[in-house]
């Protein structure tokens, strides 16, 4: 595909998957659960007649979306600002040292 190709689908394609978030965030909630010592099974819809105390945590498709363009944001601009690190220090590639000198500012930006 040329470059004007795949500049109109850019915000499409450079997202993360949402079935991947999802199963990121299911891990945490099942680990989270363990730790605490509750039995939580994580399902994607509760059942009706459950309890609001006995719900699993749950992520509905509108929270899935909002939380991979969070993280494209995040990730975007980690790489903008250790680029803009690397440029001033002469260099062509973006090394670790250079994502370590951003990260904190940028945790506090977030």
């Amino acid at each position: 595909m040329g470059e004007d190709a795949t500049a109109g689908n850019s915000a499409a394609a450079e997202t993360f998957d949402p079935e991947l978030i999802h199963a990121i965030f299911k891990l945490v909630w099942r680990r989270r659960a363990e730790k605490g010592g509750g039995n939580e099974v994580i399902d994607v819809e509760p059942a009706p007649e459950t309890s609001r105390r006995n719900r699993s945590t749950t992520a509905n498709a509108s929270a899935l979306k909002v939380s991979c363009e969070l993280l494209r944001i995040f990730v975007t601009e980690a790489i903008q600002r250790s680029a803009f690190i690397a440029e001033a220090e002469d260099g062509t590639v973006i090394e670790p040292t250079h994502l370590e000198r951003v990260l904190p500012q940028l945790l506090l930006d977030f």
